[in-house]
């Protein structure tokens, strides 16, 4: 009777594993998920309305104009791997976080303070496509899979329970974007930070953006936050801001030729606009 039952229960696993199997746009790289990532959707939308409750909306119109402007060419690129995105882009007036965020669904927020170092559109592409790369990599779906699998013991019973999503609600959901008090316990990793780096250079090539203004945002960041203490590179989530400028260095050409063939086939052309 045992035996039946954990054959029947490692059918339903491997049934899971298969179907949540996926590869990443652009690096091509297979993946895992035990989420639904439908279910990921609908939290990530109320995740998103707890977010406007929670900030005050900025009613700068340069800004809101600015994000509008560069989400939308965004959006337009990223259609094939977000085809049932319900766009949202909004400006949350923070001016001391520097910090940007997409969630699945289509979510896209922006604290005002980011654009202390996303200077111009291609900056801001730049910030943007990184984030919403995330969620086409599916890298929110991969951490909640494995923060289940730990609250489940690992148990095979708790692999199928995992993907019902029951052990999931919209905190847990922020802390996998990087938002909110347990952000950092659950944050994205070095290689899905990199891996984002790597797809949103990419998106926003094809939209026309200059990918090299991505360097150009590291090193505002870079000058912006001199002197703040930073962790011990063994406990930060994120990669050096060396190792993240030399890992888009070497992906430049594969962008740059993107661009071009973008611009070839009447893609949109990039005008730099400065924002003062």
């Amino acid at each position: 009777m045992k035996t039946a039952l954990l054959s029947v229960t490692a059918g339903a696993v491997l049934l899971a594993a298969l179907a949540g199997c996926y590869n990443v746009p652009v690096t091509g790289r297979h993946s895992l998920s035990l989420v639904d990532p439908q279910e990921v959707a609908r939290l990530s939308v109320q995740a998103f309305e707890d977010m406007k409750k929670q900030h005050p909306i900025s009613k700068d119109p340069v800004l809101t104009a600015q994000l509008q402007r560069v989400g939308e060419r965004i959006s337009k690129v990223v259609f094939w791997d977000m085809p049932n995105a319900d766009w949202e882009f909004v400006v949350f007036d923070v001016p001391d976080e520097i910090n940007a965020f997409a969630m699945s669904g289509g979510k896209v927020g922006v604290f005002s303070g980011l654009f202390k170092v996303a200077k111009n559109d291609d900056q801001l592409a730049a910030v943007i496509s990184h984030e919403i790369a995330h969620v086409t990599a599916r890298h929110v779906d991969e951490r909640l899979s494995k923060e289940m699998m730990a609250n489940t013991a690992g148990n095979v019973g708790g692999m199928v329970m995992a993907g019902t999503m029951g052990l999931v609600g919209t905190d847990l959901v922020l802390s996998a974007y990087g938002i909110g008090a347990d952000a950092r316990s659950l944050a994205f990793g070095r290689q899905q930070e990199l891996e984002a780096d790597h797809i949103g250079l990419v998106y926003m090539a094809k939209a026309g953006y200059d990918p090299r203004e991505a360097l150009k945002v590291l090193d505002n960041l870079i000058e912006v936050t001199a002197g703040e203490p930073e962790p011990p590179e063994f406990e930060s989530t994120h990669p050096t801001n060396p190792d993240r400028l030399r890992a888009i260095t070497a992906e430049l050409p594969e962008a740059l030729k993107a661009r071009e063939a973008a611009q070839a086939t009447g893609g949109q052309t990039s005008g730099i606009q400065v924002i003062k």
